[in-house]
């Protein structure tokens, strides 16, 4: 149930307090439009109210639409466009209702509730440092579909409306009046007193600009010179930007051309109607699915073990002071933590500590920290070579060199030194846990925390669980993971893990091709048209070819006949033990690197004459068809050998851990919803014949088509 209630005071200016009854923040659900409509037009049809105050009753203004309601709605155009036409006729009604209506935003405002902000006559934000103010529609595959297109390019121009609606950008309340999206920002205890002043100073403010007769929008019309150009510029960047992968932002920018021609209500049906689209669109669901839904059941832990009382760290301990270990270090310290850094050389822990005091320098210098929490934040971080200093942890995490023996030594000198209830944690990226287990002398309290570099970047960290590992170092592990604010996936023991078993298989297919005489250049720049961050070949300079030869040999060694060779096998033997070319941190790898930081990279000229271009080159879509479902296959491989079990988490790791294509979802969303699993087998059958094994689909894939199954049933 919403709720709006209201208190008019004796000189008639009315406080309309919305406070949703169902959850912790309001929301544009449909309840929330009805009750805001009775709740408006009782006001407006008051004669003893003179204005109106809307503000909340919760900590943050308005969240924004409901979507996991809208998905519940009948998924067709005439239902969608009517639920967002009845949103627009409320919010001209508050526009042209005759009286003036101030929005007294507490806390932040996003999309719906920013477009609610956006017709009232005034906006007054109380200086919260939490609140933030903006459209994050466009990350969801949508378009503010409450007037914030048309409201804010009349506002703010188009030109300077763009950026709030294709970057979703978001902002602080002091930030936001600058930039215009918000006329005062009072003290907190300040603002209703302040929103109710306003009304009395400006009893007759009750009409919008864009209803004024004169209107003209600023920064030019969209006929205009000026304005024409930015249309061009903001086409081109965004292609460059996109590669045309994204619907949304190309639809906003339609929306905008034609909506700021037409008088305001013609403009909010064109918006409507692009709205409507979008949500009905494939890549939209998709990415609602992942970005919205599924990121959000992640980041509250909502498969976190029941029955396990919650864990707050207070100290944890870091083995290895490299990058990785370091940039542990600094997330836990960052999170008020106690860290211990521990290396074989003080020298080398020190080193590790420097790297977080650079952070916060940064920090500090920007403007985004005081320079004493900073100072703080880094006494924090204690460098050592001491494994007694490790005493009082309730975490052990080893990021240590990828070695077996040198990873069991230190789990062993941690071990002899930590609590009973202390758990102990394993950052490897490739070796198995239950191996890495047999080196601790209580392997229920030993997990794997695979982190990403660079760790204070990276949001993901992929939770292996071994064959002993409790369900209770489970749930530890889960809550050390949202202390630091990054989302867990939980997957289970396997080589490789689910993120970096899938992830090898971009660059490889990259190198497979590459030896096939495929052009490197197609092959790099349909990656990237593909909706990957960068092409596969400059992923593998990146990780180094030198490091990928390492894993692939030892792989060998421990499967011994088992192992099945990969054609990027030979292209990677060449590159690093005949040409000699590791990748960018020696300078060269499959392209030449110079040696000014500002200079660009370029392909080596070599890869020519060793691996010659075929007469007859493939076509963009097979090329990327050959890069997406070579991860997809080996991705439902791993669903299918039980390696990750949850098709959100499968989604989210895919997204946030390598990399996949994100206008698709993820993984499971683009061979559900964006291919179709029926078309998905017909393709990835074609590929197996006509390529090799390492395209054969696991049989549960044929099963769940037969079936008619869903992976998010």
């Amino acid at each position: 149930m919403t709720t709006f209630t209201h208190e008019i005071d004796a000189q008639g200016i009315a406080v309309l307090t919305w406070d949703d009854q169902n959850g912790p923040v309001n929301s544009l659900a449909q309840s929330a439009v009805i009750a805001l409509n009775e709740a408006l037009e009782a006001l407006l049809a008051n004669d003893a109210v003179k204005g109106i105050v809307l503000t909340s009753g919760k900590s943050d203004f308005v969240v924004g639409a409901n979507l996991k309601e809208i998905q519940t709605m009948p998924q067709n155009a005439e239902t969608i466009i009517g639920f967002v036409r009845s949103l627009h006729q409320i919010m001209r009604r508050m526009e042209q209702g005759g009286k003036p209506i101030v929005a007294a935003l507490n806390g932040t405002a996003l999309g719906g509730g920013m477009e609610i902000a956006l017709a009232c006559h005034h906006r007054i934000a109380a200086d919260n440092p939490k609140a933030v103010f903006g459209f994050p529609e466009v990350n969801l595959g949508l378009l503010p579909g409450g007037g914030g297109t048309q409201r804010l390019a009349r506002m703010l121009g188009i030109q300077a409306a763009m950026p709030w609606l294709l970057q979703a950008t978001q902002a602080k309340a002091k930030e936001a009046k600058a930039a215009g999206l918000i006329n005062e920002v009072v003290a907190a205890d300040e603002l209703i007193a302040a929103a109710k002043q306003w009304l009395l100073d400006n009893p007759k403010a009750c009409v919008q600009p864009w209803d004024e007769k004169k209107f003209k929008l600023p920064g030019g019309e969209v006929q205009s010179a000026k304005v024409a150009q930015v249309f061009m510029g903001a086409e081109a960047m965004l292609r460059k930007k996109t590669m045309g992968n994204y619907l949304a932002p190309q639809r906003i920018l339609q929306a905008l051309f034609e909506g700021c021609q037409l008088p305001i209500d013609q403009a909010l049906d064109v918006e409507a109607r692009y709205f409507t689209e979008l949500l009905l669109s494939d890549q939209a669901k998709a990415m609602i699915r992942t970005f919205f839904v599924a990121l959000q059941d992640a980041n509250k832990l909502k498969n976190r073990p029941k029955g396990v009382e919650k864990k707050q760290f207070k100290k944890v301990g870091i083995l290895g002071a490299g990058m990785m270990g370091a940039g542990i270090a600094y997330s836990s310290a960052m999170s008020g933590m106690e860290v211990v850094l521990l290396d074989t050389a003080q020298e080398s822990a020190d080193k590790g500590k420097s790297y977080s005091e650079g952070l916060l320098k940064k920090r500090v210098s920007r403007g985004k920290m005081a320079q004493e929490k900073a100072d703080a934040t880094l006494a924090r971080i204690l460098a050592t070579t001491d494994y007694n200093d490790l005493k009082g942890c309730d975490l052990v995490i080893e990021a240590v060199f990828e070695d077996r023996t040198i990873k069991a030594d230190v789990t062993a000198k941690a071990e002899a030194v930590l609590g009973d209830d202390a758990i102990f944690a394993s950052n490897t990226s490739t070796l198995p846990i239950t191996g890495l287990a047999e080196a601790s002398k209580r392997p229920e309290q030993f997990i794997g925390l695979h982190f990403f570099s660079p760790v204070d970047k990276m949001p993901l960290v992929e939770i292996i669980m071994g064959e002993k590992t409790s369900q209770h170092t489970l749930a530890w592990a889960l809550d050390y993971v949202q202390q630091l604010k990054k989302t867990p996936i939980t997957v289970n023991d396997s080589r490789g893990f689910y993120t970096s078993r899938v992830f090898k298989t971009y660059v490889l297919e990259g190198m497979a091709l590459l030896k096939e005489g495929v052009s490197p250049a197609l092959i790099e720049n349909v990656g990237k048209l593909a909706g990957m961050p960068v092409g596969p070949l400059a992923l593998s300079d990146e990780v180094t070819l030198e490091l990928m030869d390492r894993i692939g040999r030892q792989t060998q060694k421990d499967l011994g006949d088992a192992y099945v060779s990969h054609p990027a096998d030979e292209v990677v033997q060449y590159m690093v033990h005949e040409a000699k070319r590791i990748g960018k941190k020696a300078g060269v790898g499959f392209y030449d690197y110079p040696a000014d930081p500002q200079g660009k990279k370029s392909l080596w000229s070599g890869l020519a004459e060793r691996f010659p271009l075929a007469a007859e080159q493939p076509s963009v879509e097979y090329v990327k068809q050959r890069l997406l479902y070579a991860q997809a296959v080996e991705t439902l491989h791993c669903v299918a050998e039980g390696v990750i079990t949850r098709a959100h988490e499968v989604d989210i790791g895919s997204i946030f851990g390598w990399g996949f294509a994100p206008q698709t979802g993820g993984v499971i969303s683009f061979v559900e919803t964006m291919e179709g699993i029926d078309t998905f087998i017909a393709n990835a059958d074609q590929l197996a014949a006509n390529v090799g094994d390492r395209y054969k689909i696991p049989g549960m894939l044929r099963e769940m088509a037969a079936e008619g199954k869903s992976f998010y049933a």
